[in-house]
């Protein structure tokens, strides 16, 4: 394919904090934690590479004890089709995190290109689970919260969760799936993106 990148200016969050400058935008992240050297090249130099991986942007949420949750994440892909499953890497401590853990239901969002806005919220470490879901509109599907305007999204049956460095890998099998027509928001080399070559709309 030979669709190419077209970086767009961040848009920040309603609170004026954008998505993590150093890593993929992914949600509350815990304040001040620094990463600890290991053995092999540096965490500079490890996420300068990280950070040339385009990715689709994507919210994941979940059913909290006192309501929905949610966070950004690029680092998500399909596993397999046959049963149909996804990965998602989620931030060790986060909230939502915990939410997929226990409730063992989760939610993938792909997000559109217009939806910035709404990732630099769900990313932002300072803005709460109630102002990331505000004036947003929702509906639960097998008891969690999708959001319906997202390009695609999927709700999936927790399979496994196991630690890996700082974050965790979720795998989940798909229980429920739409897709839509637009253009997906990407992320790459620490700024939002987007397809230029036209991308035939899509229905299911």
């Amino acid at each position: 394919m030979n669709a190419r990148l077209r970086l767009v200016a961040d848009r920040t969050a309603t609170t004026g904090t954008p998505p993590t400058a150093t890593d993929p935008p992914h949600g509350e992240a815990p304040h001040g934690e620094a990463l600890h050297e290991e053995p092999g090249p540096g965490a500079a130099r490890c996420l300068g590479l990280y950070a040339k991986l385009a990715a689709g942007v994507t919210v994941v949420t979940a059913r909290g004890e006192d309501g929905p949750l949610g966070m950004t994440v690029s680092a998500v892909t399909s596993l397999s089709a046959r049963p149909p499953m996804l990965l998602a890497c989620l931030r060790d401590g986060s909230r939502t995190l915990a939410a997929v853990r226990a409730r063992r239901v989760f939610a993938v969002h792909l997000l559109r290109e217009e939806q910035q806005e709404l990732a630099g919220r769900f990313a932002s470490p300072v803005t709460t689970a109630a102002e990331r879901f505000a004036g947003t509109d929702i509906r639960q599907v097998l008891g969690v919260p999708v959001l319906a305007g997202a390009l695609a999204w999927s709700v999936c049956l927790t399979e496994d969760v196991r630690r890996y460095g700082d974050h965790h890998l979720v795998v989940g099998r798909v229980a429920a799936v739409h897709v839509g027509g637009g253009r997906p928001l990407l992320w790459h080399d620490r700024r939002f993106g987007a397809l230029t070559d036209p991308v035939p709309d899509a229905a299911g």
